[in-house]
């Protein structure tokens, strides 16, 4: 994404020929994706080859950052709708989709500016994330003040809010947040050396605010992140999305009163992708083989339910003649789009590094 002069980009593939077969060996002794790589064209098979290093290096900001603005645009449609639905009954309702097209906007800045990637960018990404989590709190209790509260359970989680919906929200803050500490496609071991000296010597402003063994753990982190060791945590945060997305998804079909025998799919899947995701915290091979494989197919499934959820809209009457009405009392068109960006994470945690 980033442009280079041709200098540079001899350098760039130079090292990357060196080091590549090295930093990508598993324990079979091949590099990941040197089996897709003997398919593709030679020109093809370069890029993919880049592009899983620049991944298992963390210096993949640019891109995780424009993944972070879609998100946030889907996030934010979804939850648009889902308030509207509501009424916006209470003004704080307006908040998640004003923060999403914020952050939409902070992660296409990021894409193009160093400063917005490392000092705006995780602002609204911590404000989006605290924000899913008090909208969480506010869903709870709106499913408390329903006829019966929770001593009719199942009737008012179904019939009451989309309790996780606000979690899920909040998956957008953590991606930005995890894009401010990476490096960017176009950074060096040489120039990142010395950057990260030069920022060693000032702590940022925010960091000063917090006392020193918070930021001493938060150092840690930020370093982990920054080399591309991070498939733990990044495995956790897939089988955390797995659960949020799951569960909606069992929400909205149960309401549907599973009408097509394809509505179990994302069902059966979410405990699978979620096993593969914890299990990378322990295992290195379940990260390799369990967790991208469940990952692949969570990303075709939310691909094929956004087909079908499509289908339903123009099916209903007055299809494609009255669009916003049959979208918004329709299935949840970008609803399937979210359990495909769960796939996304556990696709992206397979191919980090571990923590030594």
């Amino acid at each position: 994404m980033a442009l280079k002069i041709p200098a540079i980009q001899a350098n760039e593939n130079r090292r990357i020929s060196a080091n590549g077969a090295r930093d990508n060996q598993s324990h079979n002794g091949r590099a990941p994706g040197s089996f897709l790589q003997n398919l593709l064209p030679p020109v093809l098979a370069h890029d993919e080859k880049t592009i899983l290093q620049h991944i298992r290096e963390g210096r993949f900001q640019r891109s995780l950052s424009l993944i972070t603005a879609f998100s946030s645009l889907l996030s934010g449609l979804e939850v648009t709708y889902e308030h509207y639905i509501g009424s916006y009954s209470q003004q704080i309702m307006y908040t998640p989709v004003f923060l999403s097209l914020v952050l939409c906007i902070a992660g296409v800045w990021a894409v193009f500016n160093r400063w917005a990637a490392r000092i705006f960018l995780p602002v609204v990404s911590l404000v989006t994330a605290v924000d899913g989590i008090v909208g969480f709190v506010m869903h709870v209790r709106g499913i408390a003040r329903k006829p019966g509260g929770w001593r009719i359970p199942v009737f008012n989680i179904v019939m009451g809010p989309p309790i996780l919906a606000p979690l899920l929200f909040a998956t957008s803050g953590f991606l930005g947040l995890v894009s401010a500490f990476l490096r960017r496609e176009d950074d060096f071991s040489e120039m990142e050396r010395k950057r990260v000296q030069s920022a060693q010597a000032k702590r940022p402003l925010w960091m000063d605010m917090l006392p020193r063994s918070i930021t001493k753990d938060i150092r840690v982190v930020e370093h982990e992140i920054r080399e591309g060791r991070f498939q733990r945590i990044m495995g956790a945060a897939t089988a955390i999305s797995a659960f949020f997305s799951g569960f909606e998804s069992l929400y909205s079909h149960y309401k549907n009163n599973f009408t097509y025998r394809i509505e179990w799919v994302p069902i059966l899947l979410t405990p699978a992708v979620m096993i593969a995701g914890i299990g990378t915290i322990w295992s290195r091979a379940i990260a390799r083989t369990l967790l991208p494989l469940t990952s692949a197919l969570a990303l075709i499934s939310g691909a094929v339910g956004f087909f079908y959820h499509v289908r339903g809209v123009l099916r209903r009457p007055g299809g494609a003649k009255l669009p916003l009405y049959n979208i918004l009392y329709g299935p949840p068109v970008f609803a399937p789009l979210l359990f495909a960006a769960t796939g996304f994470l556990g696709l992206l945690a397979s191919l980090l590094r571990r923590a030594k």
